[in-house]
């Protein structure tokens, strides 16, 4: 995928994983720090400071539910309010209301709290746990449910998952 159209469709994803923050506060532009396999690696700067993140899309996403649109797993760390190695999934579907996903990276599980389209950590102090599970494995599946009711699994390639890591590290 070319840069610039992954700029264009991670825009979106950055608002939803900054907590809805206004498009407009991302005045500078995203600069990339890498490609890494399945994985890339950028920096940017919004009005509450620097953020780095690196990213991923599905391999595979079955089934493909009606509407669906792209799909991003995001690991973000914003610098001045001290977030590091936050999870973040954009489904590319709307997950149902009040619904959990579930995270499976080797033999780990994680809950995933959603909101809309949007999923993160139910526990956050599984944080550096499933960070860890990120690094060390080869395959993520995370399991939801559309408004409609069909489950879908996303299956993403975790190559590339610990140098992407490293980089959005060494630059926040």
């Amino acid at each position: 995928m070319c840069h610039s159209m992954i700029r264009a469709l991670l825009i979106p994803g950055l608002v939803l994983s900054a907590a809805l923050t206004p498009l407009s506060a991302y005045g500078q532009s995203v600069r990339v720090l890498g490609d890494h396999n399945a994985w890339s690696s950028y920096t940017t700067t919004e009005s509450a400071g620097k953020i780095c993140f690196a990213m991923s899309q599905p391999t595979t996403t079955d089934p493909e539910p009606d509407g669906y649109g792209d799909a991003h797993f995001y690991i973000t760390h914003r610098v001045n309010d001290g977030t590091r190695s936050e999870l973040n999934l954009v489904a590319g579907y709307e997950f149902a209301p009040e619904s959990t996903a579930n995270m499976s990276i080797g033999g780990q599980s994680f809950a995933l709290y959603t909101q809309g389209d949007s999923a993160w950590l139910a526990d956050t102090s599984q944080t550096a746990a499933a960070n860890q599970a990120i690094r060390a494995g080869s395959t993520m599946v995370i399991e939801g449910t559309t408004t409609r009711g069909i489950k879908v699994r996303q299956t993403f390639s975790l190559m590339g998952a610990t140098a992407a890591s490293r980089a959005i590290d060494a630059e926040c």
